[in-house]
């Protein structure tokens, strides 16, 4: 089987979508300031608290987020509002610097995560099943290009087959008990997991903002990159996925490779 025309456009721009640079280098092209230069000021513990704080992130995100989301799969995605949300958030974040991360951070991941299931209700998602909601969080996973990734370990399928055993212990502990216990241990290694990743772009974000002249306007810029990207990269998602109910994984794959 192969795909119908429309259908590979669509496969070919997801492609593109999930395959654009990184966080780093759109930070650093837009703002013109190389994003190592960032990382220098960052504290030597700095990417331990990282860590801490993309996981406490994470698990308030998914407890918080979609929860709220109502069905209404192929309603069109309000992308605009959740920017202006994360661009006040990281006005504020930087204008009080990198010790209002831990507070700013839970904030901008559940608006991000928000608007995450939004375009995936979008693309034609169930919101309300566990399959979806696990399916938002994987995005945070999802980093976009960059030259000194390793593409057996980065690229898209290969994240999505790194975590597939993960998730699919937690669809069945949520499906079972329901997502209400936070110390579940399912959960818990499938955002470990998740959040090694995410604590990346993470970590390019505190160093972007750590930059003395970035202030609360570059906070919000920073910000507002930050959600893009990750748009970016639910979008793409939730096309391969809609692509798969309809052909199946292995043909999107391999139409993906081949393209």
């Amino acid at each position: 089987m192969t795909l119908q025309q429309n259908d590979l456009k669509d496969l070919i721009k997801a492609k593109r979508l999930l395959e654009h640079p990184g966080l780093a280098a759109r930070i650093t092209h837009f703002l013109g300031t190389p994003i190592e230069k960032g990382f220098a000021l960052l504290p030597e513990n700095w990417s331990a608290k990282i860590g801490q704080n993309t996981r406490t992130a994470l698990t308030k995100a998914i407890h918080a987020a979609v929860l709220t989301m109502k069905d209404a799969p192929g309603e069109a995605a309000s992308t605009a509002w959740h920017k202006l949300a994360v661009a006040a958030t990281g006005g504020i974040g930087g204008f009080f610097g990198l010790p209002a991360l831990a507070i700013e951070l839970p904030v901008s991941t559940t608006i991000m995560l928000r608007s995450i299931a939004d375009i995936a209700r979008s693309e034609a998602e169930t919101i309300n099943t566990v399959e979806a909601k696990l399916a938002c969080i994987e995005v945070f996973a999802l980093g976009g290009a960059d030259i000194s990734d390793d593409a057996s370990e980065s690229g898209y399928f290969a994240v999505r087959a790194a975590l597939a055993q993960s998730v699919t212990k937690a669809t069945e502990y949520i499906a079972e008990k329901g997502l209400v216990e936070e110390s579940a241990p399912a959960l818990i290694r499938l955002i470990i997991q998740i959040a090694e990743r995410f604590s990346i772009q993470v970590s390019e974000k505190a160093a972007a903002q750590a930059v003395p002249a970035i202030g609360a306007a570059g906070g919000a810029i920073v910000n507002t990159l930050f959600i893009d990207h990750f748009q970016d990269m639910a979008r793409g998602h939730f096309i391969i996925r809609r692509l798969e109910r309809k052909y199946g994984r292995e043909i999107v794959e391999a139409t993906y490779r081949a393209v």
